[in-house]
């Protein structure tokens, strides 16, 4: 029977509580629905490239997304992987169902279709190692071993699948964030297939956020997260090979509470570009953008920029206040506006 062994530090709760506020804040946010479309859009590219680069795809980001958005027919072996991705994220729903093995042989099977028929969907019956190949001074190639999955039959890996998709019907009353990071390590520890598996583990930690109620992929990715330095997450996920899962952990939630700061700033910033030009008028738009680049202003810097009265300029940064785009600091002669 698996049971994790983890640690509640202080940092860990610290964590949650702010990924539960930081996902407050951006459900809260009431995005027109063109703009939604085009942000849940942007993070399923995104996720594509950036899972399916951290194993080695060579596909810049550019190519990626003319390969996706261009709705383009995949040509070669690496163009089928990220194009296979990218359908299962963008095909994946919020749903109540048990997470059962069949559900990670389908994900399998369709993440390699087209690329390695032969082994898509099948658990390993071999012994494999994970690690990176080095030539040595006779021109041979080594690996350096970073990690021996621990069952080598397939029966012995279905036993363990099925053992881990047990915890996770009975453990539903943990915080999800802890959840999804424990299968997320396990389920690479275990290492079920030949190829394939850290982007079948990102897929099913997304599936896992979607039932706990994260509209991942809609509001936010955690790919982005890894990409900010992949060798750390690597380093990171070993540290739980050992049994203790609790830096690993901390290191998940701190993702995704990385992950949610940037959802949460790119709404931010495409609410205003919509806002702005809808709020304001012809001048005040003006003297916006003038606050924008210089961050404060005051009247006499209105004045002299646009050619209008002393007067003119406090009425419009006034309405600027009104409306939410600056504050006023100061008193009288030394009153100045920033932007808000």
């Amino acid at each position: 029977m698996f049971t994790p062994k983890y640690t509640l530090t202080s940092t860990l709760l610290q964590y949650i509580s702010e990924i539960e506020r930081l996902y407050g804040r951006l459900e809260s946010r009431r995005l027109p629905k063109e703009l939604q479309l085009n942000l849940e859009r942007d993070n399923l590219v995104q996720s594509a490239y950036i899972s399916n680069s951290i194993e080695g795809n060579p596909l810049s980001q550019p190519e990626v997304t003319n390969l996706l958005l261009g709705d383009r027919i995949p040509v070669n072996r690496d163009e089928k992987e990220v194009r296979n991705y990218f359908d299962i994220l963008k095909s994946l729903q919020e749903q109540k169902e048990q997470i059962m093995l069949d559900t990670v042989l389908n994900i399998h099977k369709q993440l390699l279709a087209g690329v390695e028929d032969d082994i898509a969907g099948i658990i390993r019956n071999s012994r494999v190692v994970v690690g990176k190949y080095r030539q040595q001074e006779d021109g041979e190639l080594s690996i350096d071993v970073k990690h021996e999955p621990p069952y080598h039959s397939s029966n012995q890996i279905a036993v363990a699948l099925h053992e881990l998709n047990s915890w996770l019907e009975d453990s539903n009353d943990m915080p999800a964030v802890i959840q999804t990071a424990i299968f997320h390590h396990e389920f690479v520890y275990i290492h079920p297939f030949a190829d394939g598996n850290g982007r079948t583990c990102r897929l099913l930690t997304a599936q896992l956020l979607l039932r706990r109620g994260y509209a991942i992929n809609k509001y936010f990715v955690l790919d982005d997260w890894y990409d900010v330095d992949r060798a750390q997450y690597s380093d990171k996920l070993h540290t739980a090979d050992g049994g203790d899962k609790t830096e690993w952990v901390e290191y998940f939630a701190e993702g995704m509470k990385y992950s949610l700061q940037s959802a949460l700033a790119k709404a931010e910033q495409a609410i205003e570009r919509i806002e702005v030009p809808r709020r304001l008028t012809n001048r005040e738009k003006e003297v916006y953008a003038i606050l924008q680049a210089r961050k404060q202003l005051k009247a006499s810097d209105i004045e002299e920029a646009l050619s209008i009265s002393r007067q003119y300029a406090h009425r419009l940064l006034k309405a600027l206040v009104d409306k939410g785009f600056a504050d006023e600091k100061g008193e009288t002669k030394g009153r100045f506006y920033v932007l808000k």
